[in-house]
Formats: C-alpha cells, sequence, structure tokens
C-alpha cells in the first residue's frame, strides 16, 4: 500500500513547520508567493490529499481517542474498556468504541474513518487475521496521518508504537508448574485461537514447564481448534482416546466449555481432571466447581493503555518519541477446580 504524503513529510522537504505548509496549502497571505508556489506544486506531483486530522494535528481539539478491539463478548475485553473509559473520563475525554470481529478488513476501514478528524489517538488490539495475515500498514498510515497509537494485549513488534501486555510465557509457565506440583502429568491445552501472538507465548511456556519437570510432551493433547471446527467434537475425541489429568484453557471460553464437556462425559473435577483459565472472569467463582485462573488485571490494563496514550497526545509539539512495552504481571487465582499441591520439587 502506498503511502499517503503528509503535511509533515512536506515540511521536512522544505525545512519548514507543519503550520507553514498548511497556510501554504490554503494559499494564505502570511505565506511568500515563491514559498507558496513551491509547496503547492510539490503537493500536487506527489498526490497529496488534504487530510482533516493533519490539517489540524497541532491543535488535537476532539478530546476524543478511539478503541478498537477484537470483541466484546469476551469479559477480559470488558474489563479493559472499563479501565480505558475510567482513565478517558477522568482526564475530559470522550471514547469511540468499534469491534473489529477479528477481521483484518473491518480494523483497517475503520481506522481509515477515524483518521478523518474524528479522534486524537486510538487504542488498538490487533484482529487475529491481522497477525496471520502480517499486515500493518493501515497502523503505520494513521501514525503519520492521525496521531498516537498504544496497543494492548494482542500486539505486533513490527510497529513502532506504545504497547501494553501480560508476561503470556510466564504466566503459562506457572499455571503448568502449579498443576505439575498438584500432581497432574498428562496436562492439556485448548484454545480456539491459533493465529495470535499471545496464544504462541502461552504455549511456549507450557512446553517449557513441561521439559524443565521432565515430564513428556503429548501433541496430541496441545488442542488448538481452527475455525469451522466444533469445539464439542475435538474435546470429546481427546478426553476418549488420551490420557488428561489437567487442562488449561488458554482463554475463557475454551476453559469452561471443556469443563462441562469433561464433567458431562464422568468425570470429576478436579479429582480426574484439574481445569486452570486465562482471564478472571466474575463468574468463575460461581461455576460447579469455581475455577482456578489466571488473573491478567485486565481493568489495570486498560488503564494503563489509556494513560500512556493521553499523555502521547497532550506533549508538547516536536517532542522526540520514545516508545515503551509495559508489561502487566499476573496472578494465580485459586479455586476449587484444581488440587491441593502436593509436591514441592
Amino acid at each position: 500500500m502506498k503511502k499517503r504524503t503528509t503535511l509533515k513529510q512536506i515540511a521536512k522537504v522544505f525545512n519548514v513547520s507543519i503550520a507553514t505548509v498548511s497556510k501554504a496549502l490554503k494559499d494564505s497571505h502570511e505565506i511568500s508567493v515563491a514559498t507558496k508556489n513551491k509547496i503547492q506544486e510539490y503537493a500536487k506531483n506527489n498526490n497529496y490529499r488534504p487530510n482533516s486530522i493533519a490539517l489540524s494535528l497541532l491543535n488535537r481539539k476532539t478530546k476524543t481517542i478511539g478503541v478498537i478491539m477484537p470483541s466484546i463478548l469476551n469479559p477480559f475485553f470488558v474489563k479493559i474498556f472499563s479501565g480505558i473509559e475510567h482513565i478517558a473520563n477522568d482526564k475530559g475525554y470522550n471514547v469511540i468504541t468499534i469491534v473489529s470481529h477479528g477481521k483484518l478488513e473491518k480494523e483497517i476501514t475503520s481506522i481509515h474513518m477515524l483518521e478523518n478528524g474524528l479522534i486524537d489517538g486510538l487504542l488498538i488490539s490487533l484482529s487475529e487475521e491481522t497477525e496471520a495475515k502480517q499486515h500493518f500498514g493501515h497502523l503505520e498510515e494513521f501514525i503519520d496521518n492521525a496521531g498516537p497509537i498504544v496497543m494492548f494485549d494482542r500486539i505486533s513488534d513490527s510497529v513502532n508504537t506504545d504497547k501494553v501486555i501480560v508476561d503470556d510465557f510466564n504466566c503459562a509457565y506457572k499455571a503448568t508448574e502449579h498443576l505439575i506440583k498438584t500432581g497432574c502429568k498428562h496436562i492439556s491445552v485448548v484454545s480456539t485461537l491459533d493465529n495470535v501472538g499471545i496464544i504462541k507465548l502461552r504455549i511456549d511456556g507450557y512446553l517449557k514447564a513441561l521439559e524443565n519437570y521432565n515430564i513428556p510432551i503429548n501433541e496430541k493433547i496441545i488442542n488448538l481448534i481452527k475455525p469451522g471446527y466444533d469445539f464439542e467434537t475435538e474435546i470429546k475425541t481427546m478426553l476418549d482416546y488420551q490420557k488428561v489429568d489437567a487442562i488449561i484453557g488458554l482463554e475463557e471460553f475454551s476453559a469452561v466449555e471443556s469443563m462441562v464437556i469433561a464433567q458431562d462425559r464422568g468425570y470429576t473435577i478436579p479429582d480426574d481432571i484439574s481445569i486452570i483459565s486465562f482471564t478472571n472472569s466474575d463468574f468463575f467463582k460461581y461455576t460447579k466447581p469455581s475455577i482456578t485462573c489466571i488473573n491478567q488485571h485486565s481493568v489495570f490494563m486498560g488503564k494503563t493503555a489509556t494513560e500512556i496514550l493521553i499523555s502521547k497526545i497532550e506533549q508538547p509539539p516536536n517532542t522526540e518519541s520514545v516508545f515503551e512495552t509495559k508489561t502487566i504481571k499476573t496472578t494465580l487465582v485459586e479455586r476449587k477446580s484444581t488440587k491441593p499441591l502436593v509436591h514441592t520439587y
């Protein structure tokens, strides 16, 4: 995708300010005729298209931020949004929220719409398709033309911007280690997400724990269920043909559905099969049995990402950008779906 020529780029060519370029393109009497002619000719030859957010970039008057998330049905993202709104409201910002439903095209069209002067900056958790196809041009274009971006949870190292993540590798390692210390040796991981970077990190953490505790890896109980496959059939088949004494759900749906299917097959939780889930859903306390989970502190993640974004929006013009990646530490919340520790190792 060819990048749009921006005010910033034209200003750099002529060694003038963005405000000077903007005035020249508006044929302002404040700019000399010779300078106006050179800038206008360059803009025409390089297919410059006026962009309302770029023209008002120095003022940033919308006091609105955008949020793009893969889902609003997942309680994890609901809690993140709660944190986002809390900080945005506290600092006098409005929030425009869009759900990508995991689709790259929806993400692209949404960002192009938001570029058009609606927001001062963007918070985004990447769609599954964006990560799978490694397509990030729309994000880079937004940064060039519209304002700062902060990625949260599902991120890409290919885009130079601020990021807020959880330590997915280590929390998966610790969850697996906890199950091992309760006596489990045939630990399955289950997920409905496949092409998402955080899932790879969680699998890597799980595999490292098995390796460190000298537990053989059984690829047949690493169950990454692709779109279009029947979840119930996949889990029933695994339970019928493989030895499983624990399941780690790499997201909430996988943990809850796996537990229900196991119970329907006659397994007792946690005596026969232990269950651990990523994310700390409120209703985990009320399932039978209550579900042990990894608390990713999603509200805090939302607050942290929003504070970083607003600080970037409000920093003085021409401030040198220094990007950071903030890592949120996780907590294992023990409930009734896992057995007590029996090994100290």
